[in-house]
């Protein structure tokens, strides 16, 4: 298939006469179309598509949506124009994938336009002229974008139990478990077994993509590869202090030293490439000086050729490792979505090295009630969901149920009959969005396999050297982070509350607002006082109407705006509309300072990233 993708600022055609013998019959209504801000999407369909007819509409649906997303369009207009290519389909086949492109499309929610197919049409065209306004792409049929992924290692699929609070033990249906009565009272659980056994229902963009845009947080970079992003200042803020707080779990609570390791691995290194093979090629690799390189996935690579290094003893132990790991995954491009699945992401991850598969629960244990509070705190929707094998699970069930009482929450095991990678048991915090999707969060990992891979011992009592057991975990990956709080924000609308971010996290916690410039000074006095209490606030100093200042306010989703007018000069005291509660109310000084910093208490701060004034602050998009 030929594509040539025009950003035009308009685009009008008008069905003349046939031009073809087999042409689709053309109801009035589409004889005539007109459409501003559009993605016009010229198309040739070629002769050997009609073969690999669902490979080529799938490539060709994310070449054009990818364009869409970066120009900002807001419609897609597909235009069979067979002066493309000389390799033409036979007619009956162009028009079946372009009506199936055209379903693909509408299926991500996007609106879509298709010009009639065998006509002869006349059309105005007015290409808006910036970088990207034309881009020729040729579709072949799709194959594995990096290079053949080598087969997973078959294994017979598992079976799920549920354990309730209480530590009863349930094991759901093994032919239907979605339909299992005992998740009837926990739909988020529902819905991930759902998911797993192929039941999606999400449809279209997720909405976080546009939230991301619309609030100045993230964008797409068309310079760079797919699944790779810029943040801009908001955005940056944001994913700065969710990075603070990784490294505060990590070093102030689990006890963690903190190390950097590099990003590119020699693949001559044998446990390397082992671990590279067992990743299923899904990695970045290049050539320097004729030497095959790979960008690190994980931060085992370095973290583990470090730690064969180091002398320890069995009194050291456990000794747990941070470092805010920098890492990439060559994804398919067609699984790249927004900030939820990357090419580029950051990982906060903790190993913990210990003495045995006792002390290795301990920690597991101990890692997964701390991540259990940083999810509760973040109020999002979670499963708490485990992979364990079989012969694991049903030697230390008691475990299981002592952690499902001291958690009190349910939790979904899926019991896997053999050992398929790495580890006997994982946790993992599943978020549930907007569309119904899951995606993991946090995790914790019982490692039985790395430490003979990569030679990491210790000397135990009896002075003999011993590999340990290690237990891999993070919190997740910030920009997955940032992707859950935007979709929880877009549930909570859905559900008739104010979306919003945690007030911790708003790249702007406070907005002052002046009735008129008369009362400038005291708004900039209040906003001195309030940033001397570690709280980012900015003023409003622009000549609008104080209504039009409130509704931008709430366009950004700023939790607090205090307005200060005569009585608020008068009486010295605050009139703050609270975004969560949707209400005004008048405190003091004091009392407002205090009430941010208790909802904020426990999370990292960090001061405004932006001019402190808005007239003098530029639009990033």
């Amino acid at each position: 298939m030929r594509l040539l993708l025009i950003h035009a600022d308009s685009i009008s055609y008008e069905v003349k006469e046939r031009a073809l013998k087999d042409a689709e019959e053309v109801g009035e209504d589409r004889k005539i179309g007109s459409y501003k801000n559009a993605l016009v999407a010229f198309t040739a369909v070629e002769g050997e598509d009609a073969k690999f007819v669902e490979s080529i509409v799938n490539k060709a649906a994310r070449e054009i949506i990818d364009v869409f997303n970066k120009v900002k369009a807001d419609i897609i207009v597909l235009y069979p124009y067979a002066h493309l290519s000389s390799s033409l389909a036979r007619p009956r086949d162009a028009l079946e994938v372009l009506k199936k492109l055209e379903e693909r499309i509408q299926n991500e929610g996007i609106k879509v336009i298709r010009a009639p197919f065998g006509w002869y049409k006349s059309f105005n065209l007015a290409c808006k002229g910036h970088p990207l306004s034309e881009l020729s792409k040729t579709v072949k049929p799709e194959v594995e974008e990096a290079r053949p992924a080598k087969p997973e290692v078959e294994v017979e699929e598992g079976y799920y139990v549920l354990i309730e609070p209480t530590g009863e033990v349930i094991e759901l249906d093994r032919e239907n478990p979605q339909n299992d009565k005992a998740i009837d009272k926990y739909p988020l659980i529902k819905r991930l077994i759902m998911n797993e056994r192929g039941f999606k229902t999400e449809k279209g963009a997720p909405p976080h993509i546009k939230l991301m845009q619309r609030l100045e947080l993230v964008d797409y970079e068309p310079a760079s590869d797919v699944g790779h992003f810029k943040f801009l200042p908001k955005g940056a803020l944001i994913k700065h202090l969710l990075e603070e707080l990784a490294m505060d779990i990590a070093i102030n609570d689990v006890g963690a030293v903190a190390v950097e390791t590099p990003m590119i691995y020699r693949l001559s290194v044998p446990e390397i490439a082992e671990q590279a093979s067992r990743f299923l090629e899904r990695d970045y690799r290049f050539k320097v000086d004729n030497e095959e390189f790979t960008l690190r996935f994980a931060g085992d690579f370095g973290l583990f050729s470090m730690m064969k290094k180091v002398t320890m003893s069995y009194r050291q132990l456990p000794l747990r490792v941070y470092e805010l790991s920098h890492s990439f995954r060559l994804e398919k491009r067609g699984e790249c979505v927004g900030l939820r699945r990357l090419r580029g992401f950051t990982m906060p991850d903790i190993h913990c090295f210990c003495t045995d598969l006792e002390q290795g629960k301990e920690e597991f244990a101990n890692l997964l009630k701390k991540y259990m509070r940083l999810v509760k705190s973040m109020m999002i929707d979670y499963v708490i969901a485990f992979r364990a094998v079989e012969s694991f699970f049903k030697e230390n069930l008691s475990w299981f149920t002592s952690l499902a009482k001291e958690i009190g929450e349910p939790m979904l095991i899926e019991v896997l009959p053999a050992m398929k990678h790495y580890w006997v048991v994982k946790e993992e915090h599943q978020f549930i969005d907007s569309l119904g999707g899951n995606a993991q969060l946090c995790t914790v990992q019982l490692d039985v396999e790395d430490s003979e891979r990569y030679g990491i011992k210790f000397v135990d009592k009896d002075n003999v050297k011993k590999g340990c057991i290690i237990v891999h975990s993070s919190m997740g990956s910030i920009e997955r982070w940032m992707y859950a709080i935007l979709e929880q924000a877009e549930k909570d609308r859905a559900a008739g509350k104010p979306p919003m971010l945690p007030t911790w996290l708003s790249p702007i916690q406070v907005r002052v607002i002046p009735v008129s410039s008369e009362y400038m000074n005291k708004a900039v006095e209040v906003a001195e006082d309030i940033e001397k209490a570690g709280i980012r606030v900015d003023i409003d100093d622009r000549d609008e109407t104080v209504s039009k200042k409130i509704r931008e306010a709430e366009v950004e989703w700023i939790p607090y705006v205090v307005v200060i007018g005569k009585r608020e000069v008068e009486e010295n005291v605050l009139s703050v509309r609270i975004r969560a509660k949707r209400e005004t109310v008048t405190m003091t000084l004091s009392e407002f300072i205090n009430l941010i910093n208790e909802e904020c208490k426990g999370k990292p701060k960090a001061k405004l990233w932006l001019p402190k004034m808005l007239s003098l602050r530029p639009k990033f998009i």
